[in-house]
């Protein structure tokens, strides 16, 4: 990573490590518990010892927490499998995946965006019907 690059040496490292985490759980890591898992992104320790990965997952909680187990799992492979691709680091960070509710949460808000703008879609037509009865 040269010298021009925008951002700190950790959000570089944190934003390298997201893209890593990302291709091995879609090419690479075969647990048949992780289910469709996104990573949203990484928090790096400014020692670069320490990553939190923030992961997102779409589906039941029975399926989020199987996926999360998946992940616990996996993560001494992908552990070596960022120390492999990360040669510039001394010491691979301790990683450690952590649920992100960020699209849950907007995906709740949207659909209530939805049913507000049908009742109000409705509201316009029930008025509208009022005033021709007049």
């Amino acid at each position: 990573m040269s010298e021009g690059s925008k951002g700190t040496r950790p959000e570089r490292v944190a934003e390298e490590i997201r893209k890593i985490v990302s291709r091995l759980l879609q090419e690479k890591v075969s647990d048949p518990r992780i289910g469709f898992v996104s990573i949203t992104s990484v928090d790096l320790s400014p020692d670069l010892k320490n990553a939190k990965i923030y992961a997102s997952h779409l589906g039941t909680e029975a399926e989020r927490q199987k996926t999360f187990e998946g992940l616990k799992s996996a993560t001494p492979y992908i552990r070596v499998e960022l120390g492999r691709a990360l040669r510039e680091l001394r010491q691979v960070p301790e990683i450690q995946f952590v649920y992100d509710k960020s699209i849950e949460s907007g995906t709740r808000v949207l659909a209530i965006l939805h049913k507000l703008e049908r009742e109000a879609a409705e509201g316009r037509k029930f008025s509208k019907k009022q005033k021709d009865k007049r």
